[in-house]
């Protein structure tokens, strides 16, 4: 993360700050990492039922979750849970679809004679990573999986943790998954990127996970895509006097529980709401059943800024870039319209970031630890790719051979000169070649 600009620095005040740093010490995973990758590349599944063995505690006879097995977790969900997993996968499609709809081909004549435009190409196959974690969180493969059958994936296979919960097998098959694999770990990654006897290798894998996981995805890119290195989640607040403690310490908290590595934090123009919600914070904290996790994030992590003005406010949230951005301020679209990063954001005290996270029809899978700055988040457009094309007849070739060929020549690239010009002059260049 870039440092905070010092005129910036001198226009807050930090009522409380983080005790810990949001970076740690990654070499003993990349190393561990590696190893996997590697071991997975050479045995393949072999490999994969000793990581399971091993890090999961399961023997694994099959790893590809049969249709019988898919269809009896979905009859086990409780109706209530199916129904409401069901609901945000219908929030989810229909957003994904109406932004589907805004990417479109592109024909143009720049040109007399000179052709361009444009393909919107579905990624072929793609493979989602789907955690297990400390809850069954159904949300995620909802998010990871859906937009990939909107944008039209020929195949969309999902790997999850042996242990997952059944309900997150249902969640995968009500998504859309074609195929689903109990892998879990940075050897899933593996699997999905190279392949093994039964795990079909991928052109792009999608899905947050642990730090092995994310790791894992860090080091097979380039072999294949990645949707992106994910960190600890994050939320923040921007709030001026009109801001209400109660509120924004009720949001905190609720993304706090997710991990003990959580960022938390208000920015704030006002001193008595600052200190209001570092009080209520902690008054919520006695109460709240997830104090174990959410605790250590407020105390490790959590974070209140106030700031002198509306500009500094401002800038010290674009310097953060939260994953999360909830807008509390008495006209929260105005002030929403001059924020530039963040991972997606949150415009007025009724848009709580759990709407997002479960059903309302976003994604939740966002960038983290400031690539808000040059990112957004999982979207349909992710799972295609756009890809360019030219034709030309003779007056494109006219207007653009010459300054091609000449400018081939001032490079000293004498097969671009010779390309260029046998479009335009055939018979004289073949001349020069002696044909």
């Amino acid at each position: 993360m870039p440092m905070l600009d010092p005129q910036i620095e001198t226009r807050i005040t930090r009522i409380k700050t983080p005790e810990r740093s949001a970076q740690s010490d990654n070499a003993p995973v990349e190393a561990t990492v590696k190893e996997v990758i590697a071991d997975v590349r050479k045995r393949g599944d072999e490999a994969l039922r000793d990581y399971s063995r091993q890090f999961d505690k399961v023997e694994i006879e099959a790893f590809e979750v049969t249709q019988a097995e898919r269809r009896d977790a979905v009859e086990a969900l409780d109706p209530q849970t199916r129904a409401d997993t069901e609901f945000a996968i219908e929030r989810v499609r229909a957003f994904a679809e109406a932004q589907r709809a805004t990417l479109a081909p592109l024909e143009i004549e720049a040109l007399p004679g000179l052709h361009l435009g444009h393909r919107i190409i579905p990624i072929a196959r793609v493979g989602a990573y789907v955690p297990g974690g400390r809850y069954p969180l159904l949300s995620a493969p909802v998010m990871t999986l859906v937009p990939a059958k909107v944008a039209g994936c020929d195949e969309v296979i999902a790997c999850l943790p042996p242990g997952a919960h059944r309900a997150m097998i249902a969640g995968c098959h009500l998504s859309g998954a074609d195929r689903i694999f109990r892998v879990g770990g940075a050897q899933a990654i593996a699997a999905m990127a190279y392949g093994t006897q039964t795990v079909p290798a991928v052109d792009k894998i999608f899905g947050p996970g642990n730090a092995f996981v994310n790791e894992a995805k860090r080091q097979v890119f380039g072999q294949v895509g990645i949707d992106q290195l994910a960190g600890p989640s994050e939320i923040f607040v921007v709030a001026d006097e009109s801001g209400d403690a109660v509120t924004i310490a009720v949001d905190l908290l609720a993304q706090a529980e997710h991990d003990v590595r959580t960022r938390v934090g208000l920015i704030t123009t006002s001193k008595p709401l600052a200190q209001a919600t570092k009080a209520e914070v902690e008054r919520q904290l006695l109460s709240l059943p997830t104090a174990d996790v959410a605790g250590p994030a407020w105390r490790d992590y959590g974070e209140i800024v106030l700031c002198e003005d509306e500009e500094a406010m401002l800038a010290y949230s674009d310097f953060i870039a939260a994953e999360h951005l909830q807008v509390h301020t008495r006209d929260p679209h105005a002030t929403a319209t001059k924020l530039r990063n963040y991972g997606s954001l949150f415009i007025g005290p009724l848009a709580s970031v759990v709407y997002s996270d479960k059903c309302c029809g976003t994604n939740h899978t966002l960038p983290t630890m400031g690539a808000g700055r040059y990112t957004g988040g999982l979207w349909v457009g992710s799972y295609v790719k756009t890809c360019t094309h030219q034709w030309l007849d003779e007056r494109g070739v006219a207007a653009v051979a010459p300054p091609a060929t000449r400018q081939s020549a001032s490079e000293g690239l004498e097969g671009h000169r010779r390309a260029a010009a046998l479009r335009l002059a055939p018979k004289q260049l073949l001349a020069e070649l002696g044909v």
